[in-house]
């Protein structure tokens, strides 16, 4: 990761994705799907790390569990998630760098269902924008480029004019096949991620400049 680089240019539209990015959701979606794992005997520390940046049923359904229905198992997963929120933050100078922002500028791409997403962005303190495409929007969830692409078009902006802030190498790939710029958002690995974008610890040294050409750029504040 280059840690002490920025991208070196001005963007249409900055699209974020949520868990892990904006907001630390680790440790709920851990007890829940720890519960579940533990329910169809799966391996809990071998299962846990590979559920992040991908949809729900998705994640159910690569594992390919006999006579386990993806989408009725999701629906349970996301309910109970959606009832544990209380120790869900914002990610630090994450509220106050979104808040910079023009409204028509930005959004959040998440793999989170609508519900679930809207939940833990309140929880948060975080605001539940007017752009939200979430796990049930497209057909084909991250890695794909499916929901970067549609936020762009969202956006009325082509993916070369986007700037993504994703956590995960599933989010990063999706991205990538997008064909749109990344930043990855390192606060919440537990060990270090290889990925060939600038990385950030979180927003607290960063800000937005809107450029003379109306282009948004990511800069790290003075000291």
């Amino acid at each position: 990761m280059k840690l002490d680089t920025l991208p070196d240019r001005s963007y249409a539209v900055f699209l974020f994705d949520m868990d892990g990015t904006l907001l630390t959701s680790i440790r709920s979606a851990e007890r829940v799907w720890t519960a579940w794992a533990t329910r169809h005997k799966l391996d809990v520390d071998t299962f846990l790390p590979t559920l992040h940046g991908k949809r729900t049923h998705d994640t159910i359904r690569q594992l390919k569990l006999p006579g386990v229905d993806p989408i009725a198992e999701a629906a349970w997963i996301t309910a109970a998630e959606i009832e544990d929120v209380a120790d869900i933050e914002a990610i630090d100078g994450a509220a106050d760098f979104i808040a910079s922002l023009p409204p028509e500028r930005w959004g959040i791409v998440t793999s989170a269902p609508r519900k679930l997403a809207e939940a833990r962005l309140a929880a948060a303190g975080l605001p539940s924008h007017r752009l939200l495409v979430a796990a049930e929007d497209v057909e084909h969830g991250k890695p794909a480029p499916d929901p970067f692409l549609l936020g762009a078009r969202k956006l009325g902006v082509t993916p070369a004019e986007c700037l993504v802030f994703e956590d995960t190498q599933t989010g990063l790939r999706s991205a990538a096949a997008a064909g749109m710029d990344a930043i990855v958002v390192t606060l919440t690995h537990a060990h270090p991620m290889e990925a060939d974008v600038p990385a950030i610890l979180d927003y607290a040294d960063l800000q937005a400049q809107l450029g003379a050409d109306g282009g948004l750029r990511v800069l790290r504040k003075a000291a």
